[in-house]
């Protein structure tokens, strides 16, 4: 089966769905390819009734200003959540009122655009983890490295981080009241409003292109090929699954992608995340040691295999996330989604001195594997050392035919974010929609 249209995005999540409401807005026939059964790509929320807001198994912060979703929410009646709950550190067997943000500490990364040439963030951290007046900020912000970024500091560039910081995402969080599905909900239906024919379950395995020409071979559901021509297509997949080759499940191009391209891809790295989300019959922390984490946001112990718990604050929820990012996540790997719930039932009640009551109080838990997803490969990504204007370069379009969107392919220090993966979706239409007219 054949079909034709103007444009192609390949995949439904954030910035694919961002590009084909602006292409088809621009009057565009387009046809988007979801391998998955549903839209959101690395947003998942997981269905659970009685919960205030269902656990999201994939991204839940909103990082920065964040313009595109904000005004997103706007339609849908959502607000911005900020994250400005108390946050508490594990020390010495106790659980102390952390006094230090260590977002704040990761400022010690900034000093990295003085480089003469760009090191790794575990070469850039060494000296000041050796001095003593520096020590423990150089270890916060090795933290912030590893959890936030989701990166191996051995790996990740110190100038791609010290640049995300200067960007000011970093500097506030907020969740979507009622999580991202009804906005990804909005989207979608604007989308198939506008004439937008998306198709679930539908696997991209091969991508023949020349100047002005595109054919994606793909298989439905049910496993039938098919194949979509058009004048343009945008690809939105995850740079793990870009990277991917060697077998059946790697997505081919004829001709290869140019060598700036490849050269690009080998420059950005997918972060390793393992996110667990756990409910209870109660919020039970917020009573124990006479209420003192009633307004508790974050939980750390940096010795621990899950370094992070947070909680739904300011929202009222029995829902708390473990979160274990880069290494910790690596040295989780092998290990069952129902031993990873265990375990991080296990270690939360640990952390609190609460293991019995952690126990009892416990009803479910969930996860979803994304570093063995073959449909994303990886949590988010980051910016492997030497590779300052990868994410640009991944971004350029190829002979006015090939467009890229997605997080990776945001260079405004907003990588890794929902927000980042919305605004490169509606550039790469702009981009796209430009050359269509162009060659009318």
């Amino acid at each position: 089966m054949q079909t034709e249209a103007d444009a192609i995005v390949v995949g439904a999540g954030a910035a694919g769905l961002a590009a084909a409401r602006r292409l088809a807005g621009a009057c565009a026939r387009v046809v988007v390819l979801e391998a998955r059964d549903r839209v959101g790509g690395r947003v998942r929320q997981y269905p659970a009734a009685r919960l205030a807001v269902p656990p999201e198994l994939g991204a839940e912060f909103i990082h920065g200003q964040a313009k595109e979703t904000m005004l997103l929410m706007r339609d849908t009646g959502a607000k911005a959540l900020h994250t400005d709950g108390d946050a508490w550190i594990g020390a010495d067997g106790e659980l102390r009122c952390d006094e230090v943000d260590f977002r704040t500490s990761a400022r010690i990364l900034e000093r990295a655009h003085a480089l003469a040439q760009d090191e790794s963030v575990e070469s850039f951290l060494q000296p000041f983890e050796r001095d003593a007046t520096t020590r423990e900020t150089a270890k916060l912000a090795r933290a912030f490295v590893e959890g936030f970024d989701a990166a191996v500091p051995e790996i990740a560039s110190a100038r791609a981080i010290a640049d995300e910081l200067r960007s000011g995402v970093d500097s506030r969080s907020a969740r979507p009241s009622g999580g991202y599905a009804p906005i990804f909900a909005r989207l979608h239906d604007a989308c198939v409003t506008a004439g937008v024919e998306i198709r679930l379950s539908t696997v991209a395995r091969k991508i023949t292109w020349q100047r002005g020409a595109v054919a994606v071979d793909a298989n439905d559901a049910s496993g039938a090929a098919c194949t979509i021509r058009a004048r343009a297509v945008v690809l939105t997949l995850p740079v793990g699954v870009l990277r991917h080759e060697g077998d059946e499940t790697a997505v081919v191009f004829e001709p290869d992608l140019p060598e700036a391209k490849r050269e690009a891809l080998a420059k950005i790295e997918m972060g390793r995340v393992v996110k667990v989300a756990l409910w209870f019959r109660s919020p039970f922390w917020e009573h124990v040691r006479d209420g003192r984490y009633r307004e508790a946001g974050f939980f750390r112990n940096e010795d621990r295999p899950f370094p992070v718990y947070w909680t739904q604050f300011p929202a009222r929820s029995e829902l708390i996330v473990a979160w274990a990012g880069g290494p910790k996540a690596i040295a989780l790997d092998g290990v069952s989604p129902p031993q990873l719930v265990e375990r991080a039932r296990s270690e939360f009640g640990t952390l609190l001195g609460e293991p019995a009551l952690a126990r009892t109080e416990f009803e479910g838990g969930t996860m979803h594997d994304w570093d063995h997803d073959e449909y994303a490969r990886g949590a988010y990504s980051y910016v492997a050392v030497g590779g300052g204007n990868a994410r640009s370069m991944l971004a350029a379009p190829v002979d006015a035919t090939l467009f890229f969107a997605g997080e990776a392919t945001s260079s405004d220090g907003q990588g890794g974010t929902v927000n980042g993966a919305f605004e490169t979706g509606e550039r790469a239409a702009a981009e796209a929609a430009s050359a269509l007219r162009a060659g009318a």
